[in-house]
This record gives structure tokens, sequence and C-alpha cells, in this order.
């Protein structure tokens, strides 16, 4: 009952105040009327004796003139009077004449007290501060008023008669009413939503839309990434020309501004698939059974081509990242290598070192880690089955290699040379099995490709099915260097570090040198496996060039490999003063004592080598080449671009002494600068610390989560529909053979799994990924 009767008491409230308002405002009229009629008579009057004394004068002047020749009569005594009196007239008349004399007049007049009507204390008496009364709207004629006048003395009498009768007035304040007052009026002045249907896709859009999403399919034929870029320029700008002719609406002309071609095509795909009511919950190739991550508990998987005792930097460089990001709680980490039958084990690993079964190889690789950082790392290592090819000089996987990663564990995997690891990859999609998958480029195919018979023809290839396996299996591509090849999804990044030793030899030697000591005592060297490719057909090259400028200059290389008795014959036939050793590992105390190491190689991507000599503290004399970008910062390295620089800067080098490493150079250098980019680069920081349900959303994502929701990824259909290219071809041993396969490799053999203690390979399943 009270809430019924508390609008009737705020009806008779506005009525009572409105009668009273109107009575004040008429009274203080009429005031004010009155006092205007008062000036203007008095005006009136004023310039009525202005008039009068006008006639007066002219009545007293002479009508006629008096002739010259006559005397003129005595003045009479009014004349002289009038005369007295004109001076006097002209000052009064100057004065009433004067603007301000009706506005004193008016202040003489007026009542003399004023009234000053405080309309906000009216206000914040009745209603509260969001209440917008008509008190407000009014208008304020005039604040000459003032509180003993009598308007105002009868207000306050009526608001005290109004406050006795409404003894619950402070309720009506706090009460609904107000709220729900607003709130209609607001409804009321809202605008009606206008519906805003979203035009359908014209051809010259889809057009655009198909060429975009064919990119990398127009890039494996040939087609720069550019022209597809211009292309769909193109035909958008002709879709933009054809919104304008129709003369659109403010508010769809904005959707096709002048942004980023790529984005407005999104957005307006969207768009239109979001006014449809479309959802994409996957592609033709999805695979939707990954890894569940909601137990917060992360794992990543390191697979790499080669392994120790195999000193190259495919088998050194992922046990470093394997420990290093294994000391991280965030997740746990697998090392995934090569197992080769022993047969294989004797081409590859020096020494004649062998082993005969996974685990006494473990315990080679984690003792000789351990020996090199200086703490025992945490992680597993597991052997897939492997071949060596003699061709490739390379480790080819045999069988399905993500198989080798349980299910359970297929969270995030490092490919370690994804392009080497898929060439012949016939089995589970990575990408389908885990939910992120980064691939790390190490080799420069396309250069060592390049010197053999045919290279330029077998380099075109191998560079398509380069782009071709990465695009399928991978979701990002780190490039150590720009020396590699283009590849899609891909940055440039070098992701390497040192060994631990290498920094502490380093450190060593400046502690000797400011102590005095001469750390070093030798001259120059180079250190590298001895094939041609590795540098030594520019290194022959360059000293053969310029034997006489480089009279008495000796260098030692240590290294073995496949070309060794070729690169010592041609030494020997230029009679070059080059002194030939067996491989060391470059942390031997035996090379501690040379000052410059010399690196004529261009077909690495990142030589570690060069990277190690600096940490020692020494200098580094190498080509002016993209692989050697990442070491341009550091004073000891001289890069040469012809080879008469060279010359000098093997001179320059030999000369003087190496600078000191700073603190910051030596942490450039590290491992643990090295994990700090990866993480960054791969996205791998971003996807280990996202929630089980998902990345958090922003107001700037917005609409990137809707075109995620509504759009369907046509890249991702290309991808797969790649990769289910990839798997047909693989599966078939003539086409293996043919692009130089290994036989047999399609799976693993009986020797694999004995020695792996696997089961033997099951019947081709003819469905992919189903």
């Amino acid at each position: 009952m009270a809430t019924q009767r508390q609008p009737s008491t705020s009806s008779d409230a506005f009525s009572f105040l409105s009668k009273g308002w109107r009575e004040v405002r008429d009274s203080a009229d009429a005031d004010l009327r009155l006092m205007r009629d008062r000036a203007n008579s008095f005006k009136n009057l004023a310039t009525s004796f202005d008039r009068e004394l006008e006639n007066f004068f002219n009545s007293a002047a002479p009508p006629f003139s008096v002739p010259a020749m006559r005397s003129p009569p005595p003045p009479p005594a009014e004349i002289e009077f009038m005369k007295k009196l004109q001076p006097k007239l002209s000052e009064f008349r100057r004065a009433y004449s004067s603007p301000d004399f009706s506005k004193k007049v008016l202040e003489k007049w007026r009542p003399r007290s004023r009234i000053r009507i405080d309309l906000s204390a009216i206000k914040n008496a009745i209603v509260s501060e969001d209440w917008i009364s008509d008190f407000e709207r009014g208008k304020r004629k005039e604040e000459s008023e003032t509180q003993d006048w009598e308007p105002i003395r009868a207000l306050k009498t009526r608001l005290k008669e109004f406050e006795k009768r409404s003894s619950s007035f402070d309720g009506f304040k706090n009460s609904e009413f107000l709220e729900k007052f607003k709130a209609s009026l607001k409804s009321m002045c809202k605008e009606p939503e206008e519906s805003k249907e979203v035009p359908p896709l014209d051809v010259p859009e889809l057009l655009a839309y198909f060429v975009k999403q064919s990119g990398p399919f127009l890039d494996q034929l040939g087609v720069r990434r550019d022209i597809c870029d211009k292309i769909v320029e193109g035909l958008y700008s002709k879709h933009k020309n054809n919104l304008l002719l129709q003369s659109l609406s403010g508010e769809e002309t904005s959707v096709v501004g002048n942004g980023n071609i790529n984005d407005e095509l999104d957005s307006r795909i969207a768009s239109v698939l979001q006014s449809t009511g479309h959802r994409c919950d996957g592609g033709l190739w999805t695979d939707h059974a990954k890894h569940d991550i909601s137990d917060n508990e992360r794992h990543v998987a390191i697979v790499t081509t080669a392994s120790l005792p195999w000193m190259t930097g495919t088998a050194v460089n992922p046990l470093f990242r394997a420990a290093y990001l294994s000391q991280s709680a965030k997740q746990r980490v697998t090392l995934l290598v090569p197992w080769l039958c022993k047969s294989d084990q004797e081409l590859v690993y020096p020494t004649n070192l062998t082993f005969t079964s996974p685990e006494e190889q473990e315990v080679y690789i984690r003792n000789w880690l351990e020996d090199r950082i200086g703490f025992k790392a945490d992680f597993n290592i597991s052997f897939y089955p492997g071949k060596f090819s003699k061709e490739r000089r390379s480790i080819i996987p045999a069988g399905d290699t993500s198989q080798f990663i349980p299910s359970r564990d297929a969270d995030i995997a490092i490919l370690e040379e994804p392009e080497h690891l898929n060439w012949y990859h016939h089995g589970k999609r990575w990408t389908d099995k885990f939910n992120h998958v980064v691939g790390i480029v190490h080799t420069n195919y396309l250069e060592y490709i390049k010197r053999e018979k045919n290279g330029a023809l077998q380099a075109f290839f191998v560079k398509h099915i380069n782009n071709w396996v990465t695009k399928a299996y991978c979701h990002k591509v780190l490039r150590l260097s720009a020396a590699t090849q283009d590849l899609p999804k891909s940055v440039i990044c070098n992701v390497h570090g040192v060994n631990p030793k290498f920094l502490k030899i380093g450190e060593k030697i400046a502690a000797e040198r400011e102590l005095g000591q001469k750390a070093f005592t030798k001259g120059a060297y180079f250190l590298g496996k001895m094939v041609w490719a590795k540098g030594y057909k520019e290194l022959i090259d360059l000293l053969a060039k310029h034997k006489a400028d480089l009279n008495g200059f000796k260098l030692d290389v240590f290294g073995n490999g496949e070309d060794a008795n070729e690169v010592q014959s041609a030494a020997r036939r230029l009679d070059l003063n080059v002194n030939f050793q067996k491989g060391r590992d470059h942390a031997d105390d035996f090379l501690h004592g040379y000052k410059v190491f010399i690196n004529p190689s261009i077909s690495d991507v990142l030589c570690t080598a060069t990277a190690e000599a600096l940490a020692m503290g020494k200098f580094v004399v190498c080509a002016d080449h993209p692989s050697n970008e990442f070491f341009r910062s550091f004073p000891n390295c001289l890069t040469y671009k012809t080879s008469k620089d060279f010359v000098e800067k093997v001179k320059e080098a030999l000369a003087n002494e190496p600078y000191p490493l700073t603190p910051e150079q030596r942490y450039q250098l590290s491992w643990e600068a090295a994990t700090q980019r990866f993480m960054e680069y791969s996205e791998l920081d971003s996807v280990l610390n996202k929630e089980k349900d998902g990345p958090k959303s922003s107001a700037d994502n917005g609409k990137l989560i809707a075109k995620s929701v509504s759009m369907p990824n046509l890249t991702d259909l290309v991808d797969g529909g790649l990769a289910f290219a990839h798997y047909c071809l693989t599966g078939n041993e003539f086409l293996r053979l043919c692009t130089g396969a290994i036989p047999g490799t399609r799976d693993y053999d009986k020797q694999h799994c004995k020695d792996l203690h696997l089961l033997p390979p099951q019947v081709e399943n003819p469905i992919y990924g189903w």
C-alpha cells in the first residue's frame, strides 16, 4: 500500500511547488513592470519640460534684425534674466539627457532591498542531485529580490506547510520512483537501433579472398608473394570502388576504409559469416584428439637428426637446449635422437666408437653434457630408428618418428631441422598430434646442393620441398640467420648459445692477461669437418691467390672428414703453408694458445666454432656473410668482403691483441640468453603461460576472436591438403627412391626392432588421419 501512495504524494508535491513558483514569478513581473512604467513616465515628463524650454527660448529671441544705423533700445529685464539662466539650463539639460540618467532614476525608485532567489538551495532541499527539476529548466529573469520580500515569505510559509503535510518526504528521495522514472526517460529518448544488414559478398571479394588463401599453393608453383598481394589489392580495390558508387552509409564505408587490405578483407568475410550465424568448428584435415593440458602439466619434445658422439651442430645444440629448458619447472623435456645400427655407427661415429644398446649411448651423452654444463640436467632421452645416407651424409628417420612420443606427452614439439626430418616423413602430422610445433633451421642445404652435379636443378626442387614440408608440419619456424632460404611462418633469430666451458676458458685467459702473462703463444688455425662444403674450398682459394702477400704465414688445420684426402692433396699441389692435423675438440687445451681463428665458410647458417672462438677471447676472421651477422657486434670479429681485404684482416689480427669480453658480451653468447631468445621468438613462453581455459580476451582483439570463431581458416585447409598430399607421395616406395630416399626407410627394419625393443611395423593404414 505504501508503494501505491508514494507516487500520489510526489505528484501533490510538484503541483504545490509549481503553483507557488508561478505566484512568485507573476508577482515579480508585476513589480518590474510598475518600475518600468514609473521610469518611462518620468522620462516623458522630462522630455516635455525640454520642449517647453525650447519654446521659451525661441519666444525670447527678437523677431527681426534692427538696422545698424539705429542704436538698439535698452534690453528688457526679462531678457537679461533669461541670458543669465541659459548656462544653468544647458547644464541641467546635459545632465538629464545622459544615458545614465534613467539608470540613476531606477536605482532611486526601485525597492531598497534586493531579491536573491537561490534556486540551488530549493533544488537540494527537494530532490537529489541526479533529479532534473523544473526549477533549473526555468529562466532566471532577475536576481534582485530580498528575503524580506512578500512573495519569498509566502513561499517559505508554504514550504513549511508542505513539510508538515509530507512526513515521509525523506523516503521519497531514496525511493525507487526516481530510478524508474529516469529509466523510462532513457528508454523514451533512446533511438531505436536500425537494422544493419550486411551486404553479401560480390565476385571481386570472393576472388580476392581465394587468391589470398591460395598464397601457399601459388608459392609452391613459383608465384611470388608480392605478386599475390598485388592481385588481392587490385581485386579488393575494385570492390571498394563499387561500394562508393553505390553511396553506402557512413557506417558501411568505415568497414572498407583505407586500412590494411588483408585485415579489411578478413573483417569483411567475418562480418558476412557472422551475419549468417556460421561458426567454424574445424577444418577438413583437423584432428581434435590432441594432448589435454587441463592438469596444467606441459611437456616439450625436442626431435633432432643427429646424436653424440657425432660432433655436429644438430647433435650438440639440441642437447644443450634440452638441458637449459629442463631448468624451468613449467615443463618436462624429452630429447628424441636417432638410433643407428652398428653398421651405421661405424660410418658416422669417430674413432670407431660404437654402442650395443640405447642405454649405453644415453650414459655417454649424459656424461659428456654434465662435464660441460656443470649441473645435472633433468630430462628424458629417447631414441627413434634412423639410417645413415652416404650420399647425403646425414641420418634419415625410418618410419613414423612422431609415434615415439606418447600421446599423453604430445604437447609441444621442437623439430631441429624440420625440413630434414620431414623430407620422407610418412606418418602422423606433427601439427595434428601436438598443440604447438616449432621448427629450427640449422643447415643451408641449398648451398650444399648447388655444389653437386646438376646442383641448380636439384636446389630448385629442394627449395620448394622445404617450403612444402615446413608449412605443412610447423606452426612456427626459426631461422638462425638469413643465410637460409625464406621459409613460410619463419623469423630470423640466433637461438644457439656457447658451451659454458668455452666461456670459462675465456675468463681464464682474460685473468692471465690481466696478470701480465702471455695468453696467446700461437698464430692462426682453422677447425671443422673436412668436407669441401665446410669452407675448405674458399680457404685454399684465398691462400693460393695471396700466397705472396701472406709470405711467412702458417695455418694449422684440424679436422676429419670424407674429403680429407682431396683437401690435403690440393693444398700440397699448390704448395700452401698449411699444416693438417687430426680433428680435436675445440675446448682441447692444445688449442687455447692460438690467437686467430680463420673461418672462410659461406655455407654455414651459424658457425658454432666461430662463437666458441669468440667466447675464448680470440680474434675471428670471417667472411662478410649473413651467417656471421650475429657476430659483427663483437669487436674481435673481423669480417672481410674481398680477398684483398682478407689479407689485411689476417695481418691486423696477427699484429694486435684481442679485446677482453665485457659481461654483456659473455651473456649474449651464453645458453641462458639463447634460451630466453628462443622462448620469445618461438612464442613458447606465451604457449606455456596460457591458461587451461585459453588466452585472455581483450578489447583490442575482440575482432580477432570473432573472426577465429566465424571464419573458416583456409590457410589451415591448404596446409592440411599439403600434408595429405605429402603423405600420399611418401607412401609410394618408387617415388621415395626417385627422390633419393634410402631403400626401406618408410618403416623401420628388424634390426631396429631388436635394438629398440619395438614391435614389427603394422600393415599400412590407407586412410590418413581418420
